[in-house]
């Protein structure tokens, strides 16, 4: 084989693929990454729950039409001949998958990406449990079983271990043996489980992180003969090239925090302008998880690695510089139908931020739906700012302190590739531009998530001029 050619493409075309989470942000951009850049790979298998009033084959046809999948749909026209989804659920025994399902997954597989999470952090914590810590050993379970597998891939999040401040890719002793938990809240009242939490979770800010740190811990011990490997994202964003610039699809972490700034509802929010803002491009994180597959298949390291794929270490970026840079792309291009001019303030004083909740927050909404009770329509404001304070407030934590990432497997793993490799799976953070990603993420913000078209601009900046 001749150096020209990707070794990390030519080694998924032929193979069997299992996704848990395709129809998450990150699966979707995993699927697409891999169907376009290895378009002879065997199979996909992606795991779905059918959701209510929606066959397995209705949500699948309607992910698909996702224009994330533009691109690859260019390529390759029949793409999704390749994806076989077969029906699952992660929190019932063996995935609740059919005995003839199972018996193709077991004698197929090759790779396994692991996806899927509950990512809610005010999950409670008995659910959070369900789906994080149990789902992923019962599908270590299944993976144990598989005759041709050759890595499994668990996407983690840089967050698990944030009660430490300088973090290595290493696992961390959990504070409770994961399974002495699960006994404890099979049993157990919801209402109680609830009023123990914040004793169980401890330093964790949320159930969140604290369960995905019981889950790299539960990995590590049922690990037995697998090849696994752990990959830590901090705060997934939007693209910064794949499958284009500012591809987004959800309102979590930072997107719905953006919009809202840009709409200018959001005036004031408790941050630190100096620490860092640990934002990761969704297809950096890709780009790194389907290498770590190609790795740990290959070169099968005797210990199971960690990959802590985070920014600041590498190329820091600050809440406040974030801000700067959120604003001033909104003025230049705003977002239709703006409340007010885009104008936040990150402050980390809370009574300065209490008062400007009240005077640009509150204020303002009861005013604005008082006129819209007035003129005969439903009040919306106060709503939509209850909403934008609850997640406020569940982010805090993250916004106000910096942690300390090592990188050296990524950089390790940079170090295995080609130099065709490195281009077509690109995770050099090094050569990210700052301002340029935040400009293609809010513009993405406003095409993918609000729908607004581009041509809208100058009627949006004579409505801000209003």
């Amino acid at each position: 084989m001749e150096r020209t050619m990707s070794s990390v493409a030519a080694y998924y075309n032929g193979k069997a693929v299992l996704i848990t989470g395709a129809t998450g942000f990150m699966g979707k951009v995993l699927m697409e990454k891999l169907l376009r850049s290895s378009p002879d790979v065997k199979t996909v298998y992606i795991l779905v729950r059918p959701k209510a009033g929606q066959s397995m084959q209705e949500r699948v046809a309607s992910m698909l039409q996702c224009k994330v999948f533009d691109r690859v749909r260019e390529d390759y026209p029949n793409f999704q001949e390749k994806i076989k989804p077969i029906n699952a659920e992660l929190i019932q025994p063996n995935l609740a998958i059919s005995p003839e399902d199972s018996e193709e997954l077991l004698s197929q597989v090759n790779v396994v990406f692991h996806c899927a999470a509950t990512i809610r952090f005010d999950e409670p914590l008995k659910r959070a449990l369900q789906l994080n810590v149990l789902g992923t050993q019962q599908l270590i379970e299944l993976a144990r079983q598989m005759q041709k597998l050759e890595a499994f891939i668990h996407i983690s999040t840089a967050y698990a271990n944030c009660n430490q401040k300088h973090i290595d890719e290493i696992i961390y002793p959990p504070p409770v043996e994961p399974k002495k938990l699960f006994g404890l809240v099979e049993w157990m009242d919801e209402s109680i489980i609830e009023d123990i939490t914040p004793k169980l979770i401890g330093e964790w800010p949320n159930t969140y992180a604290y369960t995905k740190a019981l889950t790299e811990y539960l990995l590590q011990q049922e690990k037995a003969n697998l090849n696994i490997a752990i990959i830590r994202p901090s705060i997934v964003g939007a693209s910064w090239h794949e499958p284009f610039p500012g591809w987004i699809d959800n309102f979590n972490g930072t997107s719905g925090i953006m919009i809202a700034a840009g709409k200018g509802i959001l005036r004031t929010m408790i941050a630190n302008n100096d620490a860092v803002a640990d934002l990761i491009p969704v297809d950096v994180v890709i780009n790194l998880t389907l290498v770590a597959g190609w790795y740990t298949a290959v070169h099968r390291p005797k210990n199971m690695m960690v990959y802590n794929c985070t920014t600041g270490g590498i190329n820091p970026f600050s809440w406040g510089e974030m801000e700067y840079h959120v604003l001033s792309t909104f003025k230049r291009n705003p977002l239709e139908q703006v409340y007010r001019t885009p104008c936040a303030q990150l402050t980390s004083n809370y009574l300065i931020n209490w008062y400007w909740i009240a005077v640009s927050h509150k204020a303002p909404a009861m005013i604005y739906d008082l006129y819209l009770r007035l003129t005969g329509r439903k009040p919306r404001m106060m709503k939509i700012l209850d909403r934008l304070h609850k997640n406020l407030m569940l982010l805090e934590y993250f916004t106000t302190q910096s942690w300390e990432w090592s990188s050296d497997n990524m950089n390790m793993l940079m170090g295995q590739l080609s130099p065709e490799d490195k281009k077509l799976y690109n995770f050099d953070i090094r050569q990210l531009h700052w301002s340029e990603y935040i400009e293609n993420y809010c513009l993405g913000a406003k095409k993918y998530l609000l729908n607004e078209d581009m041509s809208g601009i100058p009627a949006a900046k004579q409505h801000l001029r209003k």
